[in-house]
């Protein structure tokens, strides 16, 4: 039988051998297991070699800095679990997380999970609208939140809700204050064993396309199957970890508390009131960080900073939400030696492709399939193609990062049943079998019957230096069926001006194959986005279908065609 343990260490023997990884690796048995009492407590919080080592390092503005052993938030979480199974809280119930990155977020993480209480986690940015929704669809009975969220709830149905805030100046009516936790005993004896496959984990996707789903993970899907994403990472014991990401989604899930502590590493973190690249490289300079994984606006504005002049300890560094273009991954190289690393994974998965340590790194490539996971590359109608939709092999070789399904109003699971498990993500497979994004199945788009992907186009609008960003969408058009458009934010100072969409077009022109080539663009002061900062193309999309002029959204367009200087310099073809 394969334990957690093994399966662990396993991964970390080969940590920079992706070959024997993934022919050796094995998931662990699906057995009872409680990650927070079996793994953490009973393993990080007992261990000589790692209970006092910190488990979460927090530095705040000032700089004001919290450590916790693993011992301390062992104890701490089981203060946290009575606490709450003394509200009336158990095995089964489901728990609103409202809270940003401060201690009682992890605390209560670890508690829920020694409970068997599902855990709903949400960012705080949602409206009250968005937080009935979360209440209604969630099923909630608890919610732990911020004192900042408590005006939110005046207004919502939730009379039977227990309601606990943390940080509380002053007292609120009908709310527990989160801090009577510390009274409570710090033994914790759980009433049962828990199942693999009860629930642990219910996530609002972010709805880039759609309205939000809601995911479901177990016991085992995320703790578990977070090995795939500790080997990505690179994560060794005693490392401190930095991955720059909002709690209330996925990824701080992976990369703030399961694939770190798998690890048996330090989860670090810093608040700032605003983003300060400058301050944040200092401070992981300063303290020390050895690894580090931050979404590509982040990396985007470190390359804005002299990388050469902050001294890092960095031994590994990862991008990941959307792949990075070539330019910033070059400049990294260029100033510490270390190449950015990009991954993939879903809300919906732990991490499944990767460049992990040791394989060479193709540039603008996500990778390959992890340890763990069978992927295979799929057409419309299910059969292999070198480009297609990341399709997951399930019966036997099921991943044990893969969510239980999305789950309905009516409590059902579905999309993660039968034989295959469709991601939505189109990707080029080389011969290499590395993958490379192309974009979601249901962005990419037909112009003359050419398969065009947004994200390629973005990346090139996102040279140009004022462009800030993009969003590339079908706009129709009566002989080509559609053609691409650009909506475009522009840099700060920039004017959405015709001699601005000149030097775009001329830019594109530049880079782009006629039949691919942006044929209009609107120069637009914002862009759509879900709460998580990812633009909704959807949106967009239907302003060009309904040709809704009268949008709050809309900008300046400019067509090529209105420009002679620019069909002048074409070269002729059947698509110029």
């Amino acid at each position: 039988m394969t334990t957690f343990k093994d399966a662990r260490a396993f991964l970390l023997t080969h940590r920079t051998d992706y070959d024997a990884a993934v022919k050796g690796f094995r998931w662990p048995d699906p057995v009872p297991f409680n990650w927070a009492l079996d793994w953490f407590d009973a393993e990080l919080a007992h261990d000589p070699e790692s209970r006092d080592r910190p488990a979460l390092w927090i530095v705040d503005q000032g700089p004001k800095e919290t450590k916790l052993s693993f011992a301390a938030l062992a104890r701490r979480s089981n203060q946290v679990a009575n606490f709450l199974r003394a509200q009336g809280v158990q095995r089964g119930d489901h728990l609103l997380l409202l809270l940003g990155n401060v201690v009682p977020l992890w605390e209560t993480m670890l508690a829920a999970m020694k409970l068997g209480v599902v855990v709903i986690p949400a960012t705080t940015l949602l409206t009250a609208d968005e937080l009935q929704d979360r209440l209604d669809r969630g099923r909630a009975k608890v919610v732990v939140a911020a004192q900042d969220q408590v005006a939110k709830f005046a207004k919502l149905r939730s009379d039977r809700l227990v309601r606990i805030v943390v940080g509380a100046t002053s007292s609120h009516e009908g709310w527990l204050p989160f801090e009577q936790a510390a009274g409570a005993s710090e033994t914790f004896v759980p009433d049962g064993s828990t199942g693999a496959d009860d629930p642990m984990l219910l996530y609002f996707t972010s709805g880039t396309t759609a309205k939000p789903k809601l995911v479901r993970h177990s016991q085992r899907s995320y703790p578990v199957g977070a090995l795939s994403t500790m080997f990505w990472l690179g994560l060794k014991p005693g490392d401190v970890h930095l991955n720059i990401s909002s709690p209330g989604w996925a990824k701080h899930a992976w990369s703030c508390l399961f694939a770190p502590w798998n690890a048996g590493a330090t989860v670090f973190v810093v608040n700032q009131p605003r983003f300060d690249a400058k301050g944040l490289l200092a401070t992981i300079g300063r303290c020390g960080v050895t690894t580090l994984c931050a979404p590509p606006t982040v990396w985007r504005l470190f390359i804005q900073e002299r990388l050469a002049d902050f001294k890092v300890s960095l031994r590994e560094v990862c991008g990941a939400g959307e792949p990075l273009n070539p330019e910033v991954i070059d400049q990294v190289r260029a100033a510490w030696g270390l190449t950015i690393r990009d991954g993939y994974g879903q809300t919906e998965t732990t991490a499944l492709a990767g460049n992990s340590p040791g394989q060479t790194v193709k540039v603008g490539s996500m990778g390959r399939p992890l340890p763990g996971y069978r992927v295979e590359i799929t057409d419309i109608d299910g059969n292999p193609a070198m480009e297609g939709e990341v399709t997951l092999v399930l019966g036997a070789d099921r991943p044990a990062g893969l969510m239980q399904g999305y789950q309905g109003d009516d409590g059902r699971l579905t999309g993660a049943d039968g034989a295959r498990y469709r991601t939505g993500d189109v990707v080029f497979v080389d011969d290499d079998g590395c993958l490379t994004f192309v974009g979601r199945s249901d962005d990419v788009f037909k112009s003359s019957d050419y398969r065009i992907s947004p994200f390629e186009l973005e990346s090139v609008l996102l040279e140009h230096e004022q462009v800030a960003e993009a969003a590339v969408v079908p706009s129709p058009d009566p002989i080509r069926l559609a053609v691409p458009k650009a909506y475009v934010l522009l840099v700060g100072g920039a004017e959405r001006s015709r001699d601005t969409a000149l030097s775009i077009f001329e830019h594109l022109q530049a880079r782009l194959a006629p039949f691919k080539r942006i044929r209009r663009i609107e120069l637009v002061t914002e862009l759509p986005k879900t709460i998580s900062g990812k633009i909704r193309r959807v949106q967009l999309r239907r302003l060009e279908h309904d040709d809704n002029r009268d949008d709050a959204l809309r900008g300046r367009e400019f067509r090529e065609e209105d420009f002679p200087e620019l069909r002048a310099a074409r070269t002729p073809g059947p698509e110029s």
